[in-house]
């Protein structure tokens, strides 16, 4: 389960596409979670996904 504060769930994210997955699909798909959902909540505190680097930025 993914924290539902926004800055929890940055660090969290960011820490997880960092030391486990290779993109926020393989994180998505393995915890059962709508990237949207993720992309959306940390868009409302200014920070977008970047592929390239693999984290919110």
């Amino acid at each position: 389960m993914l924290p539902t504060d926004p800055l929890m769930l940055l660090s969290v994210v960011n820490t997880c596409l960092r030391d486990h997955y290779p993109s926020l699909s393989a994180l998505c798909e393995d915890r059962g979670v709508d990237p949207q959902s993720i992309v959306c909540a940390l868009g409302k505190i200014g920070y977008t996904y970047d592929e390239t680097l693999n984290r919110f930025v």
